[in-house]
């Protein structure tokens, strides 16, 4: 077996339902550069914690539960962020595809950046990669800067390139009372979304409140303290203005296409 590129991480998840196609074998990574309010995992903030893991090690767990996944599951790397470890998400999904595993990345695109080495690494891992799930956090500079401490410049300008190149994508956002709940930002992310061609799915996410106790737990203040997560009618209206259902029937429509 070839040598295995060691990865940080978090932990890993052997059920995952809600991060890609499927049943999913989930492995946070450790590491974050984000500093989002709302953050349920401010534990995997740090770039130096978790534990030292290789490639080859994953892989040997994850096929423990391949007979649970069907035919639609596979390995998701979330995080933290794990475009900050390339190399170990490159090496982990040329070993996943020896095995027939769909690849899925769960990312906010933080890290992303046309310049070298992050570019061609990043190319070269998203050979190997079938699905991202694209975490914006907020379409407005101002409010993203606000909600994660950093600008969405270099966010916005990784959706374009994915785009680009055909990389298919589901759109996740947060919808975060105060923050991200009004209707003139819910209206401008679905203008840009409409400028993308590889978006599958878009994906509504009610801000909660269950990770409170890790902020405590660190010794941090929690910034959203009082406030509650949005109401459903809050969280139909963003789905209605992202037109949420429009991107189902798109996905379901290239499923139909591709069996045909």
């Amino acid at each position: 077996m070839n040598q295995s590129v060691m990865g940080r991480i978090h932990s890993t998840e052997n059920f995952g339902t809600v991060d890609g196609p499927g049943v999913r074998f989930v492995v946070f990574t450790q590491g974050c550069q984000m500093r989002c309010q709302f953050c349920h995992n401010p534990d995997t903030w740090d770039l130096k914690a978790g534990k030292l893991v290789t490639a080859d090690e994953i892989i040997e767990e994850a096929l423990k539960f391949k007979s649970y996944w069907g035919k639609d599951g596979g390995i998701t790397v979330s995080g933290g962020e794990p475009l900050l470890q390339l190399d170990f998400i490159l090496d982990l999904f040329k070993k996943a595809k020896r095995e027939g595993i769909h690849t899925t990345i769960d990312t906010c695109g933080k890290p992303f950046t046309r310049r070298e080495s992050f570019f061609n690494k990043f190319q070269e891992v998203l050979e190997y990669t079938d699905l991202i799930l694209f975490d914006i956090k907020h379409i407005d500079p101002t409010g993203h800067r606000e909600l994660t401490q950093h600008t969405n410049e270099n966010i916005l300008e990784m959706a374009k390139y994915l785009s680009d190149i055909g990389q298919p994508v589901w759109i996740r956002h947060v919808l975060v009372p105060e923050r991200t709940d009004y209707d003139h930002y819910l209206v401008r992310l679905d203008e840009f979304i409409k400028t993308l061609n590889n978006v599958e799915k878009v994906e509504v996410l009610p801000y909660h409140r269950m990770g409170i106790f890790k902020w405590k737990e660190l010794g941090i203040d929690y910034p959203l303290e009082g406030i509650d997560p949005p109401t459903q009618e809050r969280v139909e209206n963003a789905k209605k203005l992202l037109h949420v259902d429009d991107y189902q029937g798109y996905k379901e429509k290239n499923k139909q296409e591709k069996t045909a």
